[in-house]
């Protein structure tokens, strides 16, 4: 019983820790700047295994999607619209990537519902979110307010940080360097999925990602 209560106790802290590290409001972020090494970091893969970001990336150009979740519904445009891109982004050698902080569980639903053909991962425990300086915490006044719409952050994350990332788009290249972000602290402004695609082929096109054709 003992040993129970200590290790309900150290959780919590340890949800606490993170919600008081977190700013407070979308426009504090710091986001990652661009030159600099992607940050690895423990997510969760579709089926609940541990995963670091280093892993997921493996060694390979990527377009990686920080959204909100699967409750909201600016995020499942922008999830939707970036299968548009798939093919060409796939002809350039990239894997495209959506990470959020909903649980594998919450993902699955969300593959399904979108139809997707790429890759998601969970960033339930605000771990990426964090390293790449775009996490912020949500107001206890938004939070519930949310609720009242049947969006529960709790249940969504399976955690009690009420963090979420600003809805961000990285591209990052073989040798893990971030060459392309679009950060925006307002969740309604998306970067539409034709730029992402003329960033890809530009750096895919500095950097030689483009296999030959053969004749």
């Amino acid at each position: 019983m003992t040993r129970l209560l200590l290790a309900s106790f150290l959780m919590l802290a340890s949800t606490l820790s993170v919600a008081e590290e977190l700013p407070n409001a979308p426009d504090k972020v710091q986001p990652i700047l661009l030159s600099l090494k992607m940050p690895d970091a423990n997510v969760q893969s579709l089926q609940g295994k541990a995963i670091s970001l280093s892993a997921v990336a493996a060694g390979k150009p990527m377009i990686l999607v920080f959204y909100r979740g699967g409750w909201c519904p600016y995020c499942n445009v922008q999830l939707s619209d970036l299968r548009l891109i798939q093919k060409q982004t796939d002809a350039l050698g990239y894997q495209m990537v959506g990470i959020s902080p909903d649980t594998p569980k919450e993902l699955n639903l969300t593959l399904d519902k979108q139809k997707l053909q790429y890759t998601l991962i969970s960033d339930s425990k605000a771990n990426a979110m964090r390293a790449f300086g775009i996490a912020y915490r949500l107001d206890d006044k938004t939070v519930e307010k949310y609720k009242q719409y049947d969006i529960d952050l709790d249940r969504s994350s399976g955690e009690k940080h009420h963090g979420l990332p600003v809805p961000s788009v990285f591209i990052i290249d073989a040798q893990g360097i971030v060459q392309f972000s679009y950060i925006n602290p307002d969740y309604k402004a998306r970067v539409p999925s034709s730029v992402v695609l003329a960033a890809a082929e530009a750096i895919a096109k500095q950097q030689q990602y483009v296999k030959p054709n053969k004749k």
